[in-house]
């Protein structure tokens, strides 16, 4: 591993900054005690970038970002800003963040911990050992067509468009992202859309069908109706390996997936780019939850999400699998030992504080690797 990967820190607001100091804290480690390091630097990104610099992203720190081989994001947004001109409020820099590096492929893991497994809706049997992954495509469809609007027909009468619109290229480039991942995991691709009764879903099955034959076929591919995807996922769930959709789709099902596991703050993420001339993929990593403001400054926020996310950013990113599953492991550890948050602890359990989880992460590390 070379010690000059660049990587962009970006805490944000409320718990961001909590949870972020966690993964800060294992990066220290790794330098001490098994020789690596990052080029890292760190910028201020949603409300408290509004507060100093007047935006909440400044050129400057996007174009450290563009220059960055990966991003951790913590989270940004909170009622202080809610009277914000639209374009400057905390959320806008994570949509120009993933504008300006094409982030085209949301990669949502929904696993869950044996140790948490009660804390699931579901019955024990259906999520013990559920791992699976759900590639979204993030830049276009419903989201991002045009036309758009809403508009007056009369003075009684108004109607809205949304434009659904996907091009070849789109629906391939983010195939790809899902079947080489697929060739990573248990060698199958679930491809969710609605042929049925929309063009956009009948030109994604017939777009993915043809790259799987040309380029995939060694790949298991499987095609399902988004709203059968939504009612398998709640009924048996580990059938699935990769989920490939779109943005809409992608939208709702990652977050019914999310709700398998029991807690958002067991949940991280990632969104990836196309691939740079230095052979690098642009790369975000983040947390699915949000900032909380409810409990920001309280150390009460789970760490682990964000911990995930950067145990993430070097398995995808910096190719350090190894390194990538003895964080996972040490997080298993800890769970398995009876180590909860707020979020995901039982009414008889104690809670343990953001740092405390964040210590005893760095302390199974540390016995995992013999130190």
């Amino acid at each position: 591993m070379k010690n000059n990967k660049k990587l962009l820190i970006l805490p944000g607001d409320g718990i961001g900054t909590e949870v972020m100091n966690e993964v800060l804290n294992i990066i220290n480690w790794m330098h001490k005690n098994k020789s690596i390091s990052f080029d890292i630097s760190e910028r201020l990104v949603g409300g408290a970038a509004y507060d100093h610099e007047g935006d909440s992203i400044s050129d400057e720190t996007m174009t450290e970002a563009l220059e960055s081989d990966a991003i951790l994001f913590g989270a940004v947004g909170g009622s202080k800003w809610e009277d914000v001109e639209r374009e400057k409020r905390p959320e806008a820099a994570l949509l120009r963040l993933r504008k300006d590096l094409d982030l085209f492929a949301n990669l949502r893991p929904a696993v869950v911990f044996d140790a948490l497994v009660e804390a699931s809706s579901l019955k024990l049997d259906l999520v013990k050992g559920l791992d699976i992954l759900i590639i979204r495509e993030l830049t276009s469809g419903v989201y991002f067509g045009q036309p758009r609007g809403i508009s007056k027909i009369s003075d009684k009468e108004s109607k809205a468009i949304d434009t659904q619109l996907y091009t070849t290229s789109e629906i391939n480039r983010v195939s790809r992202v899902a079947f080489d991942l697929a060739k990573l995991r248990r060698n199958k691709v679930t491809s969710a859309e609605k042929s049925n009764v929309m063009e956009t879903g009948l030109l994604w099955r017939n777009t993915v069908t043809d790259l799987h034959k040309k380029e995939y076929s060694s790949v298991s591919l499987e095609h399902i109706l988004a709203d059968n995807c939504a009612m398998q996922l709640v009924r048996y769930p580990k059938q699935f390996d990769v989920i490939l959709t779109d943005n809409l789709f992608g939208d709702l099902l990652s977050d019914t997936a999310a709700m398998l596991t029991g807690s958002l703050g067991m949940l991280p993420s990632a969104s990836l780019g196309p691939i740079k001339e230095n052979g690098t993929r642009a790369a975000m990593y983040e947390p699915v939850h949000g900032s909380a403001p409810d409990i920001a400054g309280q150390s009460k926020a789970n760490p682990l999400a964000m911990i995930m996310s950067f145990a993430m950013m070097l398995k995808y990113s910096f190719d350090m699998k190894e390194d990538s599953e003895l964080i996972e492991k040490a997080i298993q550890n800890v769970l398995n030992k009876g180590m909860r948050t707020a979020d995901i602890k039982n009414n008889n359990e104690n809670a343990v504080s953001t740092k405390q989880m964040g210590q005893a992460v760095i302390a199974e590390l540390n016995i995992l690797s013999g130190k």
